[in-house]
C-alpha cells in the first residue's frame, strides 16, 4: 500500500507541471535565479587528468594589462573540489537550494547525493520570520522541535530520534554553534541531513543518529547593502536588526558582513522577559586559488520566566490537559546564557583537480539557570499527576563549556580510464570541557525545601538558601577520526557509487565538580563503513540507496539523575535507506524508506540514566517543493514511522512503540505573489503531529495536534526610493494548547507546551 501511495504522490505532483509552466520558470524565479539544469549537467571530464597524461594548467607570464581586471565572479561550489564560495543556486521558488555541502562528500547536488537532504535558503528564513534555525527546520515533516519558543534550547527530533543543539554544525564543524539556539540572522543556508552522519560529518558530540544539521553562515555579497529592520513579537518584545555587506579590493576579493541584533521585552510567557544581544562578523577572501573565511560571533540571552518543562508521573490514569501556553508553572525561574565563537577555514587549489582544506574553531559558553524539578522521589509526588498537582524543589544549575573543533584534508577529482573519482581524505578532531555547579532547596534550614503546586494555579518556587554554587569541571570529551571516501562515476554520471570508511576514537572522562577527582575514563574506537549508490536513468531522475554505521559517544550524566557523574558506554548505530528523487523542472519530489537502529536511552524507576535495549525506527518519507504555478511557491512533506522497541529490558514492552515518538507527521506551506498588487505576497503553513505514547508500556497516548501559521509581506520603493519590506505573521492562529513530547531519556514523560498564538511584525529598510 505504501508503494501505491508513494507512486500516486509522485504522479500527482508531476501533473501540476505543465509545459507552459516550465517555459515560465525563469520569469517566476526572478532574474537572480539560476536555472535548475545548471546543477544537473553531466560531469565536465575535461577538468580531470587522464591516467596516461596529466594536464596541469599553468599561468603564462604576461604583462598585466593597464585596464582594471574584471572582478572574480563567484561560481557555485557544487560538483567541484571547493566548499567555500557561492553555494548551490536556489531551486525554483527560491525556498530550497539545488544542493549543499555534505561533509566528507563535499559540495554536491541533491540528485547526486545518496542520502536524504534538504537545504533551506535565507529567503525562506526571512519570509517566514524565523527567530532560530528550529523555526525553519519544522518545514520538514521528519523534523519536530521538542521545545517551543522561549524554551531552554532547540532540541529536535529527526526520524524519531533526539538531536540536541550540541550536534548542530557550524560551517561543517561540531561544537561551535551556541548550545541553546542558533539565531536566524546569521544563517545563509540550513543543511539538513536525515539519518546518521558519522562518516560524513564525523562523530556527533551528543551521539545523535536521527540526522544532522549544518549551519552555513552569511558571507558578503557582490552588491553592497545596509539594512535596518525593527521588529516586534507579541507580548511586548521589541528589537532591531542591523545588517551590512560590502566587498573590497581590485577584484572584490575581500568581503565583510556584519549582523547585529538586540531585543528586549515580554515575549510568549506572561510576566516574562526575553533580552538578547547578537553580534556576528564575517570576513572572507576569495582569490584565484586561495579562499579563506573568519567568523566571530557573540550571543547573550537573559530570559526571565522561560518556557518550562516538566515530568508527568508515569502511573497516571490519564494524561493531564496542557495548561495555558502563555503560563509558567515554575514562576520566577530564569536563564542566562553567553556564548562566544571564533572560527576560520581555508581552501587552496593545489592543482585544478586537488584542493587542500582546513578549519579550526573555538567556543566558550557559560550559563546560569533555575532548574526546578518535580520528581521528588516521594509517594504520589514523582512528577505531575492527572489533575496537574505536583511537588517541586528549586535548584541552581550554573554551567560552562569550552570546545575546540577542527578538520584538515584533501579533496580531489580525477579519472582512471572511463571511471571518474571524487576522493576526500580527512581528519577531524574535537575536544570539549564541561563543568557545572548544583545547589538545591533541599538543603534549606529556615524555609521550606519543597513547594506543592498545580499546573493551572502554580505556587512560587522555594528559595535556595545556599546561594549560587561554585562551578567545577564535570567532564572532558575528545573525539577524533580519520576518513576516506571515493565517489566513482560511470557512464557520464549515470551511475555514482560512493564507498568510504572512517576510523573513530572516543575518550571520555568524568570529574566530580566539587572535589575535582576524575572518574573512570572510557576509551573506545571503531572503524565504520559507508556505502551509497545513485542510478540516474534520466538526468532528472535519481534512484539511490545507502548503508551507514556510526560510533556515538556515551553521555556524561548530569543532575538531577541519580547516577550523575558517570559515563554511559559509547554505542554503534546502523542505517539502511533507499529512495527516489525526481526533478520535474520546477517541482522536485522525493520518496525515502529507511531503518535506523540504536540503543534506547531512558530514566529508570530509580532515577538513573541508562540504556534500554534497542530501538528500531522504520519509516517512509514523502517530500515535494518548488514552483507550483507562476508566483506560487510550495513545500509539502509527510513521514510515517514505526519506532519499535526490539530488545527492551522489560519483555512486556517488546514490539511496542518507543515513548514520545509520533508515528505520523505532516508539514505543508504555500507562498503566493498576489498578482493584482505589485510587491504583495501572502503565505501559510500547517504543522501536524500525531500523538505519541507516555511510556514504553503504550497504555496512554498524547493527543495529536495541528498548528496553522499565516503571514504576508509587502515590498515597495515608494517611501524612501529604496526597497522597504514589511512582514507580518501569526503563528498558531487558532491558539491551540498541546503537549510537546521528547524521545530522550525520560521516555515520553518529559514535556512542555507549544507556543501560544504569536504575532510577529517587521519592516526592513534598505539604507
Amino acid at each position: 500500500m505504501k508503494l501505491r501511495v508513494s507512486t500516486g504522490f509522485l504522479l500527482m505532483t508531476s501533473a501540476l507541471v505543465s509545459p507552459n509552466l516550465m517555459a515560465e520558470q525563469a520569469f517566476a524565479q526572478g532574474a537572480t535565479q539560476l536555472p535548475t539544469v545548471s546543477v544537473q549537467a553531466p560531469r565536465q571530464r575535461a577538468t580531470r587528468p587522464q591516467p596516461t597524461q596529466r594536464r596541469v594548467v599553468r599561468r603564462t607570464p604576461a604583462v598585466r594589462p593597464a585596464q582594471p581586471v574584471a572582478p572574480i565572479v563567484p561560481v557555485t561550489t557544487v560538483g567541484t573540489t571547493r566548499t567555500i564560495g557561492a553555494p548551490a543556486p536556489a531551486y525554483a521558488g527560491g525556498q530550497v537550494a539545488t544542493g549543499g555541502t555534505l561533509g566528507l562528500l563535499g559540495s554536491t547536488s541533491t540528485l547526486n547525493t545518496p542520502f536524504s537532504t534538504t537545504n533551506y535558503t535565507a529567503k525562506l528564513i526571512e519570509d517566514q520570520q524565523a527567530r532560530t534555525a528550529a523555526d525553519t527546520l519544522i518545514n520538514d515533516a521528519s523534523v519536530r522541535a521538542t521545545t517551543a519558543s522561549n524554551g531552554f534550547d532547540d532540541t529536535l527530533q529527526i526520524r524519531g530520534f533526539q538531536v540536541g543543539p550540541d550536534d548542530v554544525g557550524l560551517n561543517g564543524l561540531y561544537g561551535l554553534a551556541a548550545p541553546n539556539h542558533v539565531p536566524a540572522q546569521i544563517i545563509e543556508r540550513i543543511e539538513l541531513l536525515k539519518g546518521p552522519g558519522a562518516l560524513i560529518n564525523g562523530i556527533a558530540p551528543g551521539g545523535s543518529v536521527g540526522g544532522g544539521v549544518n549551519i552555513v553562515t552569511k558571507r558578503a555579497t557582490d552588491d553592497p547593502f545596509a539594512r535596518l529592520t525593527p521588529f516586534f513579537m507579541s507580548g511586548g518584545n521589541f528589537g532591531m536588526h542591523l545588517e551590512t555587506s560590502a566587498r573590497y579590493g581590485e577584484n572584490k576579493e575581500w568581503g565583510v558582513r556584519f549582523n547585529g541584533v538586540g531585543r528586549n521585552g515580554e515575549a510568549s510567557i506572561d510576566n516574562g522577559n526575553w533580552r538578547s544581544g547578537l553580534g556576528a562578523l564575517s570576513i572572507d577572501y576569495r582569490g584565484e586559488r586561495l579562499r579563506w573565511t573568519l567568523d566571530a560571533i557573540t550571543q547573550n540571552d537573559d530570559t526571565k520566566n522561560f518556557r518550562p518543562q516538566i515530568t508527568i508521573n508515569s502511573l497516571v490514569p490519564f494524561i493531564p490537559r496542557p495548561p495555558d501556553a502563555s503560563s509558567n508553572w515554575y514562576p520566577g525561574q530564569s536563564l542566562k546564557q553567553r556564548d562566544n565563537t571564533i572560527a576560520t577555514g581555508f581552501e587552496y587549489d593545489v592543482t585544478n583537480w586537488l584542493t587542500a582544506y582546513a578549519g579550526l574553531g573555538y567556543r566558550d559558553g557559560r550559563g546560569a539557570q533555575n532548574l526546578a524539578e518535580s520528581r521528588l522521589g516521594l509517594p504520589g509526588f514523582d512528577g505531575v499527576d492527572q489533575n496537574g498537582n505536583f511537588g517541586v524543589y528549586n535548584a541552581y544549575y550554573d554551567f560552562y563549556s569550552k570546545a575546540v573543533s577542527g578538520n584538515v584534508g584533501f579533496r580531489s577529482r580525477f579519472d582512471t580510464g572511463p571511471v571518474g573519482h571524487s576522493v576526500n581524505v580527512a581528519f577531524t578532531g574535537y575536544n570539549r570541557e564541561d563543568g557545572y555547579g548544583y545547589a538545591t532547596s533541599f538543603s534549606n534550614v529556615l524555609t521550606p525545601p519543597v513547594a506543592f503546586s498545580n499546573l493551572y494555579n502554580p505556587s512560587p518556587l522555594p528559595i535556595i538558601e545556599a546561594g549560587r554554587p561554585p562551578i567545577g569541571r564535570s567532564g572532558d570529551t575528545t573525539l577524533s577520526s580519520v576518513a576516506i571516501a571515493d565517489t566513482m562515476s560511470f557512464l557520464n554520471d549515470m551511475f555514482l557509487v560512493t564507498v568510504g570508511v572512517r576510523h573513530q576514537s572516543v575518550k571520555q572522562t568524568p570529574y566530580d565538580p566539587t572535589t575535582g577527582i576524575s572518574g573512570e575514563t572510557y576509551n573506545a574506537d571503531a572503524t565504520t563503513p559507508l556505502a551509497g549508490v545513485v542510478f540516474k536513468p534520466w538526468q532528472n531522475v535519481s534512484l539511490y540507496a545507502n548503508y551507514a554505521e556510526g560510533l556515538s559517544p556515551g553521555q556524561i550524566v548530569s543532575p538531577p539523575a541519580t547516577n550523575a557523574g558517570t559515563v554511559l558506554a559509547p554505542f554503534k548505530s546502523k542505517q539502511h535507506e533507499a529512495g527516489v528523487k525526481v526533478d520535474w523542472g520546477v517541482i522536485t519530489t522525493t520518496l525515502a524508506v529507511f531503518q535506523i537502529q540504536r540503543p534506547q536511552l531512558i530514566t529508570t524507576a530509580a532515577g538513573a540514566l541508562d540504556y534500554n535495549g534497542e530501538q528500531r525506527n522504520r519509516g517512509v518519507e514523502l517530500n515535494a517543493y518548488g514552483l507550483l504555478l507562476p508566483g506560487l511557491r510550495g513545500m509539502v512533506s509527510a513521514m510515517f514511522l514505526r519506532p519499535e522497541l526490539t530488545n527492551p529490558d522489560n519483555p512486556a514492552d517488546r514490539g511496542n512503540d518507543a515513548a514520545g515518538v509520533p508515528n505520523k507527521t505532516f508539514s505543508a506551506g504555500l507562498d503566493w505573489d498576489v498578482p493584482w498588487v505589485l510587491g504583495l505576497a501572502v503565505n501559510g503553513r500547517v504543522i501536524y503531529t500525531a500523538g505519541s505514547y507516555l511510556t514504553n508500556a503504550n497504555l496512554l497516548r498524547y493527543d495529536d495536534w495541528a498548528r496553522l501559521d499565516i503571514g504576508a509581506r509587502y515590498t515597495t520603493t515608494a517611501l524612501t526610493g529604496k526597497p522597504v519590506t514589511f512582514r507580518a505573521k501569526i503563528e498558531n492562529v487558532t491558539g491551540e494548547n498541546y503537549w510537546l513530547t521528547t524521545a530522550g531519556q525520560n521516555s515520553g514523560t518529559f514535556v512542555t507546551v507549544g507556543s501560544p498564538r504569536t504575532y510577529l511584525l517587521s519592516a526592513a529598510f534598505d539604507l
